[in-house]
């Protein structure tokens, strides 16, 4: 009996523990440039009232009044900044996957799969063309403090 009580507190103790990296996740993320290093914007990461995590775009560094002209859909054409581009992304073992973001330099969709990297103040967000991931490219945000 001991045993058991023992290995379901230590199952709820891992549980808590992704539960609480994946909060980590939340706030506001620098995005930066992949060829001059430059920043490019600020995105909000926030957990919604259904248990999922979006983002959209809060600050522009450059050009606050750019429309996405590439994008398709209701999207097409409207102003980047404030625009939703992390969509329903849940929690899995401290990490946030399942959803899609939205590069708006392109218009185009991807598989999105996001986590912690180096302690709390770099996140690696990988877009990617499938669900694995093996096919896309990442990039690290820093946090905003």
């Amino acid at each position: 009996m001991k045993h058991i009580l023992f290995t379901f507190a230590l199952l709820m103790v891992f549980s808590v523990t992704s539960f609480a990296q994946a909060d980590k996740i939340v706030g506001r993320w620098k995005t930066i440039d992949d060829k001059d290093g430059s920043a490019k914007s600020i995105v909000l990461i926030f957990k919604a009232t259904n248990g999922q995590y979006y983002g959209k775009i809060d600050k522009m560094f450059k050009d606050p009044e750019k429309l996405c002209v590439e994008c398709q859909g209701p999207n097409k054409n409207k102003i980047i900044l404030g625009m939703m581009i992390i969509n329903n992304l849940v929690e899995k073992d401290g990490k946030l996957s399942g959803g899609t973001i939205l590069d708006p330099k392109n218009g185009k969709v991807y598989k999105c799969n996001i986590s912690l990297e180096g302690g709390n103040d770099k996140l690696n967000v990988r877009g990617s063309l499938d669900k694995s991931g093996w096919i896309g490219r990442s990039q690290t945000w820093i946090r905003v403090k």
